[in-house]
């Protein structure tokens, strides 16, 4: 007993962190481990494990609609990611001048990032792009035809990357952050040299916010690529699987068909992407991120 007090006495910080050590393991480090065991077998809710092997590592890479899951998530990611940031950047450098109630504006513009995520914003969103939605409404004023938005496949998949796109306030707030640390001697400097405001923004405040760009680029690739509400309130995958991204195939997959073998094979796979992916991120930052030194240089 005096040995056990002794080494709680003297740990008592492991005691304060033993509920979050117990959770983590249970709730993360559990089904993480657990996860890959069960992609190598046929593992059904219902019916248990009949067959062990790569088998669902053979369909993901020969069936069509898996393929095209995983393509739908790439195209998703590509217009969803370069935009948000793009957006946040600018809206960032606009509040960063200092002009009458930009306190307001900054909370207005941080607002969709925090309803963006529930539930009710998706459905408003669905009903908003509606055939006889706001915005066909907006286009019929001016003479325009309706559109159906969610017919297309091009346009049903634009219709939840404007979604993620109006939730540009988390990026904004942290562009906004860095832009505040350029210094304005800088700006000082350029403006006598004649530099207008485009030239010192493409040459100063870009080159010294890369590493927030960077962090920004690698937090918004990762969440892109595991979007799930979007399409499943919004398009529920329509039309014909052409908004089916990768998460929502892994949610079928477990959830609806049963299959937790094929679901965790899934979802390993889009944890490979997306690790390859980000370390291919760090890999290239090399070339383009500006990391000042000890001296502020």
């Amino acid at each position: 007993m005096k040995n056990k007090k002794g080494f709680w006495a003297l740990n008592i910080g492991l005691l304060y962190i033993l509920p979050w050590l117990v959770g983590f393991i249970l709730f993360k480090v559990y089904p993480f481990a657990s996860s890959l065991v069960y992609s190598f077998t046929n593992y059904d809710l219902f019916n248990g494990i009949t067959k062990t092997g790569l088998l669902n590592y053979e369909k993901i890479f020969t069936d069509e609609d898996i393929i095209r899951s995983f393509a739908v998530t790439f195209k998703y990611a590509i217009f969803d990611v370069p935009l948000k940031l793009a957006f946040a950047l600018f809206i960032a450098y606009i509040l960063n001048f200092k002009l009458k109630g930009v306190n307001l504006f900054r909370t207005a513009y941080y607002i969709p990032s925090i309803l963006g995520g529930s539930i009710a914003i998706a459905i408003l969103w669905r009903a908003v792009f509606n055939t006889d939605g706001l915005i066909n409404t907006v286009i019929g004023f001016f003479g325009g035809p309706k559109i159906n938005w969610m017919a297309g496949d091009m346009s049903a998949l634009m219709v939840i990357v404007l979604l993620r796109v109006w939730q540009f306030g988390s990026a904004m707030v942290i562009f906004l952050a860095a832009l505040k640390g350029v210094s304005e001697d800088l700006y000082e400097a350029a403006s006598i040299d004649g530099a207008g405001k485009w030239t010192q923004f493409f040459k100063i405040t870009v080159p010294l916010i890369t590493p927030v760009i960077f962090y920004n680029l690698i937090t918004q690739l990762c969440q892109a690529f595991q979007e799930f509400n979007a399409p499943f309130l919004v398009t529920k995958g329509g039309p014909n699987g052409a908004t089916t991204l990768i998460s929502m195939l892994i949610y079928n997959n477990a959830f609806l068909r049963h299959k937790m073998g094929m679901a965790s094979a899934q979802a390993w796979i889009l944890f490979l992407i997306v690790m390859t992916m980000t370390a291919v991120a760090f890999i290239s930052q090399k070339k383009w991120v500006y990391y000042s030194d000890e001296d502020g240089r």
